[in-house]
């Protein structure tokens, strides 16, 4: 077990670390609305566009055009480089609740995840509320919408216990991260995205401290087909060997970790993206949010 060193500071509240083409590594800051880029040689930041419905997952299309995820709207959006953002796709008629974490494959098709409930009208109901990690959470299923490279999109599959991070393996198996479901999600994706064959690729009901649930958040596939999952409830990132299931590194976070990915030219760097909380009553009224980072043996494909 190792512990991260802490990169940067300030932020409300960080997601979908990921590095572009470009090797920088860009983070959604949600209660911010802004999209940023951090130098991953100097973690300096770079507001790079605002997002005033809130952003969350990215990605970038084959022809280099990035996407971000606008939640509130439900809205794809495309960024473009100076900092101006179009729609790319309008999910208000698919989505139930706010869209999520998107993991943008190599054909160009963007998995959005939903969150299948009005998780925010919940928190102005009850502002110290936890409709995710707090005891006894048990939110409807939801929804992960497909979106083709042209911006059409569909539900792809259903009943999920919250959606979230989401990755490939090597094989092309789609993987999700089911916060509420405590499992790793695994589909066939057929040549025209149609989603086939589910089952389980990690357990995490008992992954746990103690043989507590783990309710995976953000998470990201290294070269060896291992995920590194997020465990906001114990300030944990976890390594699962895909194949197996098989917990095989441990790294202690400052505070709950809730995404993961890589960055550094040799993409060995695991960046853990921690706040307090994620709930917007916290999170969005101070500036809680950091970047930690620790250095590991196998680095992102």
């Amino acid at each position: 077990m190792v512990s991260t060193e802490i990169a940067v500071t300030g932020l409300h509240f960080a997601e979908s670390p990921t590095t572009g083409p470009d090797g920088r590594l860009y983070v959604s800051d949600f209660y911010a609305h802004q999209l940023l880029a951090v130098d991953p040689s100097t973690f300096t930041t770079e507001v790079v566009a605002e997002v005033p419905g809130q952003p969350s997952g990215m990605g970038w299309l084959p022809d280099g055009t990035q996407l971000v995820v606008s939640m509130r709207d439900k809205r794809v959006l495309a960024v473009a480089a100076n900092g101006t953002t179009s729609c790319h796709a309008d999910l208000s008629g698919l989505a139930r609740g706010a869209t999520n974490d998107m993991l943008v494959d190599t054909a160009g098709r963007a998995w959005v995840g939903t969150f299948g409930f009005d998780f925010y009208a919940e928190l102005e109901a009850d502002p110290a509320a936890d409709p995710l990690f707090g005891p006894g959470a048990n939110p409807p299923t939801a929804d992960l919408i497909r979106v083709d490279p042209d911006g059409s999109a569909e539900v792809a599959a259903t009943g999920l216990r919250f959606p979230n991070g989401t990755v490939t393996l090597a094989d092309g198996t789609l993987v999700i991260a089911e916060t509420v479901g405590a499992a790793l999600t695994g589909f066939t994706v057929g040549a025209d995205g149609a989603l086939g064959e589910r089952r389980t690729v990690v357990d995490l009901s008992t992954a746990g401290v103690d043989g507590a649930a783990v309710l995976p958040d953000g998470i990201c596939v290294d070269a060896a087909d291992g995920i590194w999952v997020s465990d906001p409830v114990s300030g944990r990132a976890l390594r699962f060997d895909a194949a197996t299931g098989t917990l095989t590194e441990v790294v202690t976070t400052s505070q709950p970790c809730f995404a993961v990915g890589f960055c550094g030219d040799d993409l060995r760097t695991l960046v853990c993206c921690t706040a307090e909380s994620s709930n917007p009553n916290v999170a969005g009224t101070r500036r809680g949010g950091r970047l930690e980072t620790v250095t590991v043996g196998v680095g992102g494909r």
